[in-house]
């Protein structure tokens, strides 16, 4: 049974080079045998939980983010939802649970299959970014920490990673000089400092407003404000792998069976419009206001609760995981506007 290990090496063998850390990442993650192609997910059952999964709460306020942008648009009629990276299709049912008064569609877009297969009726599911001008938003929830990312490792001098294959499948790390366009890099670290270099991360927020005609990009992710910061810290705390919700093994280690995430460094990316912190993006669009229903709801219908009166008492503890400073809620909200 071929693996991604096997993947690797025929890439190797056809690239006649050991592979870049991006491309290691991209058959690791998305190659036939990747992560997640072979199941990987968020949700309880899965590898790890991101906001969606707290519960619908964040789907909620995201709606009425969504509700806002339709009205600065000046409703428009071909109004359109594009959500990047929607796993099994949690955060769309969420939005769509909470009865949007904009007309339009929703756009789920997801590489996995398996994934796509989950995906609620009422979105327009596919393994692609839509191709025709859109008028609308485009959201992505933990999506840039994903993307494939090329590694500099700091040795006298910033040097490129590189992952060799051996004929046993073993994967070893092979230091070769920095390409020139990597200057801006800087330029003093610790020995043995790395960085991710975030090019991937940078053009897909450049592809994602330039799908825009008019409306605005909104992206959740862990961040750093700069890149120096980074080379300043051991490398574990931002190069993270991740299986059955817990740290995984050295991410040289058991390709395609562990997630493999880093920092999002802010200095690599388009200038945004607007920058918050999770928190402060859910408390500006009424995350207060969902659980103080919930409460009265819930007060309403103690004495007889049922599916609805639990799930408004939940979003009190769903609130609290999402502003919680040490979790979630110090993940940055990022709006780039077109």
């Amino acid at each position: 049974m071929r693996s991604a290990a096997d993947e690797l090496a025929a890439a190797q063998h056809a690239l006649g080079r050991p592979l870049q850390f991006d491309e290691y990442l991209s058959i690791s993650l998305y190659g036939i045998h990747g992560f997640y192609a072979v199941g990987g997910q968020a949700g309880r059952r899965g590898d790890f939980i991101t906001s969606p999964e707290v519960g619908p709460l964040f789907g909620a306020v995201i709606s009425r983010w969504i509700e806002a942008e339709y009205e600065r648009l000046g409703r428009p009629d071909d109004f359109t939802v594009v959500e990047v990276g929607a796993g099994p299709g949690t955060l769309a049912r969420a939005v769509l649970m909470h009865a949007p008064h904009w007309k339009g569609k929703y756009v789920a877009v997801e590489l996995s299959a398996a994934q796509r297969a989950r995906h609620p009726e009422g979105v327009a599911s596919t393994d692609s970014m839509p191709a025709a001008p859109v008028v609308g938003v485009v959201i992505a929830n933990e999506l840039l920490d994903n993307l494939p990312f090329r590694l500099a490792v700091f040795d006298g001098g910033w040097r490129e990673a590189l992952v060799a294959v051996a004929h046993d499948g073993s994967l070893s790390e092979v230091l070769v000089s920095a390409p020139e366009e990597w200057a801006w890099l800087p330029a003093h670290a610790p020995h043995g400092a790395r960085v991710p270099v975030q090019g991937t991360a940078a053009d897909w927020v450049s592809a994602a407003r330039s799908t825009l005609v008019t409306g605005s990009v909104l992206a959740f992710d862990y961040c750093t404000a700069r890149t120096a910061m980074l080379a300043a810290m051991p490398w574990r705390e931002w190069l993270r792998t991740y299986r059955g919700h817990e740290r995984g093994e050295h991410y040289l280690r058991n390709p395609g069976g562990q997630d493999i995430t880093t920092e999002v460094c802010l200095d690599q990316l388009p200038e945004a419009t607007v920058v918050r912190s999770q928190a402060q993006f859910l408390q500006r669009w009424g995350m207060a206001d969902l659980v103080e229903e919930g409460i009265a709801i819930w007060n309403e219908q103690a004495a007889r609760p049922n599916v609805h009166s639990l799930r408004m008492r939940s979003r009190v503890r769903e609130a609290e995981s999402l502003s919680d400073p040490s979790g979630v809620g110090a993940f940055l909200a990022i709006e780039w506007r077109t």
